[in-house]
């Protein structure tokens, strides 16, 4: 039998099961306390029992002393609910809340979803992990202070593996090695998480959710950070690509849509072969997103692919669909030479 936990100062609820930690119950529900190692030694997820009754179990804990203790501090990495707990906890939301790490990562797994996309999960040493917020992104660190960024298609309460979907660029310096020479237990370097491009919490407006080929990345983790913590609020979803093959998850999202009344996905394909027998949309992904919701004035539009696309999607939004401009959030994909690379704002590179 659970206990429920509630956080000030926000006021948040959420349910905690005896043998999880108390972070662990919130970031299952998709609230975002801070925390830092998960393993009692960093202290990045202090925070103080108002009432009720926790256990720090068998843990070392060495970032509470006993003045702590005795003034009701736990570290909510290691803590477990005895009883109903009011806790108080500050909840990250922003880009201010959440510190910027270089960490090395292990190659834990690859998977060739499409013949030219890679999803690569990678697994950061045992005391660390990376908090971040669904559809931010991670710089991959290369030699000769080249980088190249990737967003994060996990939601955040799924942080034991970091999951990126790499399109192949023939010629590009990172993807040729992803495809040609990367083994599972392979070490990489990633400095993150970075990027403007995240969920807006504090808004109950519908959302416009467009993807183009792999920036259905951050969107996968929006959506899914969004289910996590039970959020009722209509999404929008349109994944687009040129045939079939580019949408390489499209079960995933249809998943989410038989699954979760508030969501609706749509795929939609430009130049689909004749001998696929397509019968879904075609087109450009934003102009059917338009058709289906040719009034924007209500919502808040996510939109994440070429640079083209974003561009033509922001464009089109505003004159015609209404959509004010500050509801209007995305991340382009540029392609990188093998030059230094410069991540711009609300920019970055894949290749």
């Amino acid at each position: 039998m659970g206990f429920q936990v509630s956080i000030q100062p926000s006021g948040n609820v959420f349910q905690a099961e005896p043998d999880e930690t108390v972070l662990d119950a919130a970031l299952r529900q998709g609230l975002s306390l801070p925390y830092g190692c998960r393993d009692g030694a960093c202290g990045t997820c202090r925070g103080k029992v108002l009432t009720g009754e926790i256990a720090h179990g068998k843990a070392q804990i060495q970032a509470l002393d006993d003045a702590d203790r005795q003034a009701g501090f736990a570290l909510l990495c290691c803590a477990m609910a005895r009883s109903d707990l009011c806790i108080e906890s500050r909840e990250a939301r922003s880009l201010e809340d959440i510190p910027v790490k270089t960490l090395p990562a292990r190659v834990h797994k690859l998977t060739r979803a499409a013949s030219d996309v890679m999803l690569v999960e990678l697994k950061l040493p045992a005391n660390e992990r990376l908090q971040f917020l669904a559809g931010q992104y991670i710089d991959i660190l290369l030699k000769g202070g080249r980088r190249r960024a990737f967003s994060l298609a996990n939601a955040p309460h799924e942080d034991a593996f970091l999951q990126l979907h790499v399109r192949h660029i023939p010629g590009g310096q990172f993807t040729e090695h992803v495809f040609g020479g990367m083994k599972e237990r392979d070490i990489v370097r990633l400095r993150g998480p970075q990027g403007s491009f995240f969920q807006r919490e504090d808004s109950r407006k519908p959302m416009l959710l467009v993807a183009g080929g792999t920036g259905f990345a951050p969107i996968k983790a929006i959506v899914e950070h969004a289910i996590a913590e039970g959020c009722e609020r209509p999404m929008h979803v349109y994944w687009g690509g040129r045939a079939r093959a580019d949408l390489y998850l499209m079960e995933l999202a249809e998943q989410w849509s038989a699954a979760q009344a508030n969501i609706r996905f749509v795929a939609v394909l430009s130049d689909s072969p004749t001998d696929e027998r397509w019968s879904g949309r075609t087109g450009l992904v934003h102009e059917a997103a338009m058709a289906d919701h040719p009034e924007l004035s209500g919502y808040q539009a996510y939109v994440c692919g070429s640079p083209a696309m974003v561009a033509a999607a922001r464009r089109d939004f505003l004159a015609r669909c209404r959509l004010p401009a500050d509801e209007f959030f995305a991340d382009s994909f540029d392609f990188a030479a093998d030059t230094l690379a410069v991540t711009a704002h609300l920019t970055h590179t894949d290749a």
